[in-house]
């Protein structure tokens, strides 16, 4: 698969993104329900509580580590993504704690195109991030 990052600013390289990328030659695409702090437990209802309840960092980790595991069951890397967005219900505090997006990333030697949209609320109350993937091989 072949990237050209496409910058008419310069800003983004701030944030560890593109403004637009062109892919070419990508045979698969996957694209990601929204991934959130939600992991099972057996004791709360419907099996699912929320981790890092009241802890906005907590969440972006959790969240890019579900992110992960759909990559690796759709045996791709942080490296396929061709494009992320974030949702959350904080945005300063996300902005706040955007390292542990950046830190994510820089392995992967990209810089994908992303959007942050602030929401009012997400499927449960004490959810404060949600993340979106789309990647390609």
């Amino acid at each position: 698969m072949k990237r050209t990052a496409i910058n008419p600013v310069s800003w983004g390289d701030a944030f560890s993104m593109n403004q637009a990328e062109i892919t070419e030659d990508a045979t698969r695409v996957l694209r990601c329900a929204g991934q959130t702090a939600l992991v099972e437990d057996p004791d709360a209802p419907h099996g699912l509580r929320v981790e890092g309840v009241g802890d906005i960092r907590r969440q972006m980790e959790a969240s890019l580590a579900a992110v992960d595991d759909i990559l690796h069951e759709a045996h791709m890397e942080r490296s396929n993504i061709v494009f992320i967005r974030f949702y959350t219900t904080d945005t300063a505090g996300f902005m706040a704690n955007y390292a542990v997006y950046a830190d994510w990333i820089k392995p992967a030697h990209i810089s994908p195109p992303q959007t942050v949209l602030g929401v009012a609320a997400l499927a449960s109350p004490e959810l404060m991030v949600e993340i979106e993937v789309t990647a390609a091989t």
